[in-house]
């Protein structure tokens, strides 16, 4: 990490965690003290304060680097998206590709709501990890022995979530990058399938229980595509702290939750030619360089992340010059060496933070093969 990095990152890690500290603490007091007799009071208590957590990464994005976001939607679509339940998919592009539909969820007002399935490991990210345990996120260990009673009993949960909600789950299992498209292809050329050329191959399992679990109560899937114009670099967490600006297409196409078939392997069906149709769709969009299907929506960038970020900075220096001015830390070797080990531990941390997010860092996975398409079995007619 260069120089002047580390002079970005520090204050910046200094704020989030120092932050994020105290919305944990708040988060773990509701815990225990309200969701033992009203689950959803705390879920409308725990909205709040992880809104408040996620604003300060929504404000690295649209402040401080000035991340684009251009949507691309039918007018009914975009006026559905954050009043209803909905299940998110999406191919995995860009290493902020969570970050990106945090965007869309704070436009949409269900930020706080916002809910996705994770690998286990970001569950022991302090703050980030700890906040998503709190508001409900689905973590697994990429083992389906283990992770099917997981998905099951987290979506079953659901059911009485009080507020619109979004699950995201990334179907193809890892992040797109050259040396696994080039594995997916070599697996499907020696399969005989069709072979990808902007998406990887999808898992289905995961898509196919959550599809089974919450149909009874989720109306809709939007199912997302994120591309980057060619002129435009791919958007990283380190890019971001750099003020690497950057511009996001997102496709997003409304399909009713009742119109996916009824059996396991149709669903696993549809859900694989979704992906061959979105692989289709990206091939446009490097010819147009955008998405020819659906408008351009007009997406405003509001001053709540802004707002919410300095009040948490005056909130914190405040805080520190008090704590300063009464326990004379800087007035000794011995707190100044403190106080230079916190500094050290809130750049290491920032750097996991930011190396987790990596794409070369993600672990390829694993492909089951696919199966013929059963002819008995009628696929859902609204795809991307």
């Amino acid at each position: 990490m260069g120089v002047a990095a580390a002079a970005v990152i520090v204050p910046m890690g200094l704020l989030f965690f120092i932050s994020g500290l105290v919305v944990n603490s708040f988060q773990a007091l509701f815990f225990v003290i309200v969701r033992p007799f009203s689950k959803n009071t705390y879920r409308r208590i725990n909205r709040v304060l992880a809104e408040l957590l996620w604003l300060e990464l929504v404000w690295l994005a649209d402040w401080w680097a000035g991340l684009k976001v251009q949507v691309y939607a039918d007018r009914e679509t975009f006026e559905k998206i954050g009043k209803e339940h909905a299940l998110l998919i999406c191919n995995h592009r860009s290493d902020i590709d969570w970050l990106v539909g945090w965007v869309l969820a704070q436009r949409s007002g269900c930020l706080g709501s916002a809910i996705a399935v994770m690998k286990k490991s970001l569950k022991y990210l302090p703050v980030i990890g700890w906040s998503m345990w709190f508001s409900e996120y689905l973590f697994l260990e990429r083992s389906w022995a283990k992770d099917e009673k997981t998905i099951k009993s987290g979506l079953q949960r659901l059911r009485d979530y009080p507020l619109p909600f979004w699950l995201a789950l990334f179907v193809e299992g890892t992040r797109f990058t050259p040396a696994k498209l080039r594995a997916a292809q070599e697996y499907a050329s020696s399969t005989g399938l069709p072979i990808p050329r902007n998406v990887l191959i999808p898992r289905t399992k995961g898509f196919v229980s959550a599809v089974k679990n919450m149909k009874s109560f989720v109306p809709a899937i939007y199912d997302m595509t994120v591309a980057i114009p060619k002129s435009e670099p791919s958007p990283t967490m380190l890019g971001l702290v750099k003020r690497q600006s950057s511009v996001v297409h997102v496709h997003i196409k409304r399909v009713q939750m009742q119109e996916l078939p009824e059996s396991e392997d149709a669903i696993a069906q549809w859900c694989k030619e979704a992906f061959m149709e979105k692989d289709a769709l990206l091939d446009k969009h490097k010819l147009a360089d955008r998405f020819p299907d659906g408008e351009l929506q007009k997406i405003d960038r509001p001053v709540k992340s802004l707002v919410v970020v300095i009040g948490w900075s005056c909130g914190v220096i405040l805080g520190a010059l008090k704590f300063l001015q009464l326990s004379s830390l800087l007035s000794t070797w011995k707190g100044i060496a403190c106080s230079a080990g916190g500094l050290a531990v809130v750049t290491l941390l920032m750097q996991i933070l930011i190396l987790s997010s990596q794409s070369e860092r993600s672990t390829p996975a694993k492909i089951t093969p696919l199966k013929p398409k059963i002819s008995a079995e009628p696929s859902a007619t609204k795809q991307l």
